[in-house]
């Protein structure tokens, strides 16, 4: 039933529930940690003294570890509990980061991050996964949305404020602000009274189901972010001057913030079978535009960006909407963990494969080149989108 969600009746936003605000609540406070130390760490150890070569290897360690993490999420909630794993990443993000302090070593760095890495596995696979669970299942779309949101604010704001703190000697400011998954713990009691776990989670064999379910929309997602992972990594390179790159990507994190909440509400009415193909052609779209403007207007760029953006967002959230439907309700923390896997190694590989084509193409044809992948993407979406009853 739509009213299932307490106080919250079938017209009303899911704003109003309790465990919404909570899951926001846990994913903001979680987030932001993330994005404060995201750029800012490797700038912290190249201001230390590290080569700009091997300051890249604090980012690998983290998402190597939270990649590797997310597989065994399943097995560790169903061993202990959703609410315990959940409380536990909190604390393995939040607790190290004041420790940053004493060392701008990319070792002590890295070591760091590794524990860290495991706390973000956990929070985006049971985030993604709750973001389900809170809210009747008419009602997926809207709540994916807003977990959507939740994440989207910090990267917009957290991200380039992490990096102006260390720039300006706050590192003290940045550690201390990255602990900020600590006072999610009070959320999380909580938010596990909102939910109704479904029952006989975490079988090995129906696990492995669930995530051969989510394998199709996972792999749409994994190109889509993978394109985007170029795009975020090799835009500033390309334009170095700072302000193209700038505005671009800011108006390609708000268009995506934006659609990520839409989609979710239109894939209530209209469902994820029409949107996510639609989607991916948007984004083929806007990749193909940035690639235009590179060789012949900054214009081009900016308007490009921000149409990648919204195909960007909205492929997030409808195949993460898929995913769990695919899965069914027993399976929804193992296709979260698929779907984050994908989320995650697109990106890595974005900023990897990406650069080497660039070496040879040049960026704007690397970019036409990926917007043609993407076209081709169009028919597995539209598979990827079926669910079947």
């Amino acid at each position: 039933m739509l009213d299932a969600v307490p106080g919250v009746g079938a017209g009303a936003s899911l704003w109003r529930s309790t465990g919404m605000r909570a899951l926001i609540g846990v994913t903001f406070l979680g987030f932001a940690s993330y994005c404060l130390t995201l750029a800012s760490l490797p700038t912290y150890a190249v201001e230390g003294g590290a080569a700009e070569s091997t300051a890249g290897v604090v980012t690998a360690v983290f998402l190597v570890v939270t990649i590797a993490v997310q597989s065994v999420v399943p097995a560790l909630t169903a061993r202990f509990g959703t609410g315990p794993v959940l409380a536990a990443g909190l604390v393995a993000m939040g607790l190290p980061s004041p420790l940053y302090l004493l060392d701008d070593g990319v070792a002590w760095i890295s070591a760091l991050s590794a524990v860290r890495g495991a706390g973000f596995a956990i929070l985006t696979v049971l985030g993604a996964t709750l973001s389900a669970w809170v809210a009747p299942p008419g009602r997926r779309g809207e709540s994916i949305g807003l977990y959507g949101l939740a994440i989207a604010i910090p990267n917009m704001v957290a991200v380039p404020a992490g990096v102006a703190l260390v720039l300006a000697g706050h590192v003290g400011w940045l550690s201390w602000l990255s602990a900020s998954p600590l006072l999610g713990l009070v959320l999380v009691p909580l938010l596990m009274r909102s939910v109704t776990v479904p029952p006989d989670l975490g079988g090995s064999g129906s696990n492995r189901a669930a995530a051969l379910a989510a394998l199709a929309p996972s792999a749409v997602l994994f190109v889509v972010t993978m394109a985007g992972g170029g795009l975020v990594t090799f835009l500033p390179i390309e334009r170095p001057d700072g302000r193209l790159a700038t505005i671009a990507l800011l108006l390609w994190g708000a268009t995506g913030a934006l659609s990520r909440w839409r989609a979710g509400l239109l894939a209530d009415r209209l469902g994820a079978a029409l949107l996510l193909p639609l989607a991916v052609a948007v984004g083929a779209v806007g990749l193909a535009l940035v690639a235009v403007g590179l060789g012949t207007g900054d214009v081009w760029v900016l308007i490009g960006a921000a149409v990648f953006g919204a195909g960007f967002g909205a492929v997030q959230n409808l195949t993460l909407l898929t995913s769990f439907a695919r899965a069914g309700e027993q399976g929804q923390t193992a296709a979260s963990a698929t779907w984050n896997a994908a989320f995650d190694a697109g990106t890595a590989v974005g900023a990897l494969a990406l650069g080497v084509l660039a070496g040879g193409l040049g960026l704007g044809g690397t970019f036409v080149l990926v917007a043609a992948g993407l076209a081709l993407l169009v028919p597995l979406a539209r598979a990827a989108g079926q669910v079947s009853r």
